[in-house]
Formats: C-alpha cells, structure tokens, sequence
C-alpha cells in the first residue's frame, strides 16, 4: 500500500530527528593534561570537573558525549574542519577567538595568577618585570596579555603546554609565570613546588574575556542555543553547584 506523500514527509523527518538525537556529539578537550578540569586515567579515560559538566550538558540536551582529545593549538582547526563539534576545553571567550568560532554562555571564570619563588620580591607590574622572563601557555588569554603589556620589557617565553612551563618554573628558568588562578593552587600544593608561591592576580582586562565557553561553529546556531539553555538549567537546579564543590574550594561560576 502506498503512503500519502504527507506521511512520508513526517516519517522522514522523525527519522532524522532520531538519528540526531542518538548520534553522538563530539566534544574535544586538549590532549595536553590540565588537571583538575581534565586528566586521563590509567585505562585511558578521561576525568575531571570538564569531563563531568560536558557530560552533564549532553544528557540535559538528550545526547550522549564522546569525548575526544585534539592538541590545543589544534582545537579550533579541527572545529571548523568538523573533526570535532564542540570544544570543552577550558577556552576563555576572547573577540579575537568570537571572529572564527561561536561560543556559549559562559561556564565558568576564574583570574589570571602570577606564580614565582618564594625568594622572588617586588611587584608584577610591568616596570617592576622589567628584564625578567615571564613564563605563559601559548595561544592563551595569559599569553595575549603578556605579549601586550610586558612584551617590550620583559622577556616572554612562550610554552605549548602548562606542565613544561611548570617545570621550568620549578627549575628555575623562568622568573615568573601567569597561569589560571584554580590550577595554580593544584600546582602549588606538590612537593616540586613547595618553593614556589601565588604572587597576586593580574588586573582585569578586556583581553581576559567574560569567562570559559564551550566553542562552536558560527553555523551550528540550533546546536549553540541548546548548548546555552542546558548550561542555563545546570545553574539553575543546582548541579552546576555540587559538580565545583567536587573539585573546588571556591566559587567558579561566571558572572
């Protein structure tokens, strides 16, 4: 028997509504370790407070999250050539980044920590790091800044990942660094670090951005909505809470 063209528009339809919905969404964080938003495990997986939200969001969007790993400076590359479809990586909204990908609201804030020896005294303005090197992750808010305000007195030294700049920290060959305020604490709290101490935060600047968002492509505009109204909620009915009280002392919520 031969079904009324309408019937089969809806069908079709429904079909493909189906397949989005059981289709996995690929959500990247960086391969390089940043604990202790993400880490991977002996077995392969990955834990972490982004791991957790991710998956928190995905399940309020009636998905499932396949969680991927692609090296930072290949994040945004590898969303626009949709290798990935959402970066959940710890990526600060910037307008620079607002040019080539979409964001979602944002998640979560934290500020910019300078981080140097015990030893190490005096100020962190850019007279007072006049001559010193200042240590920063590449591609980062951190690095922007530096590379703005203390570029032309200092010497900037620029690292693809955090735990190599962290262990030329703790060897002395840089005199200073600026990270993220909450991976900071982690980091100061092991034994490689126990010379080492929180030296102030950087002063607010446009540069560092409103906060961390979930990064997509500027055409997936259905995708971006649900993204935003299921971070809404996860702030709203308290799981956002009790998720950072799992890994924080303190309160991570953007503004």
């Amino acid at each position: 028997m031969k079904l009324p063209l309408i019937t089969k528009i809806i069908g079709l339809t429904l079909l493909a509504w189906s397949s989005v919905q059981a289709a996995d969404l690929k959500v990247s964080i960086s391969a390089e370790p940043y604990p202790p938003f993400f880490e991977k495990q002996a077995d392969g997986k990955w834990k972490g407070f982004e791991v957790d939200l991710a998956n928190k969001v995905c399940a309020e969007m009636k998905t499932q999250c396949k969680i991927m790993e692609v090296a930072w400076d290949g994040l945004i590359p590898a969303l626009k050539s949709k290798k990935i479809d959402v970066i959940f990586s710890s990526m600060s909204i910037t307008p620079e980044r607002e040019k080539v990908i979409a964001f979602s609201v944002p998640y979560y804030f934290t500020e910019a920590e300078f981080v140097a020896a015990k030893t190490f005294k005096g100020a962190t303005t850019v007279d007072a790091l006049k001559g010193k090197i200042l240590g920063v992750q590449s591609s980062t808010t951190h690095a922007d800044f530096a590379k703005k305000y203390y570029a032309k007195t200092s010497k900037v030294k620029y690292y693809n990942t955090q735990d190599e700049l962290n262990a030329d920290m703790i060897a002395g060959r840089v005199d200073i660094m600026l990270l993220d305020a909450l991976p900071a604490v982690d980091f100061l709290a092991t034994k490689g670090a126990a010379a080492l101490e929180g030296k102030g935060y950087a002063p607010k600047d446009p540069l560092f951005g409103p906060g961390v968002g979930a990064g997509m492509r500027k055409e997936d505009k259905e995708l971006k909505l649900k993204m935003d109204e299921a971070i809404k909620k996860l702030y709203a009915n308290g799981e956002f809470d009790a998720l950072q009280k799992k890994y924080f002392k303190v309160n991570i919520k953007a503004k």
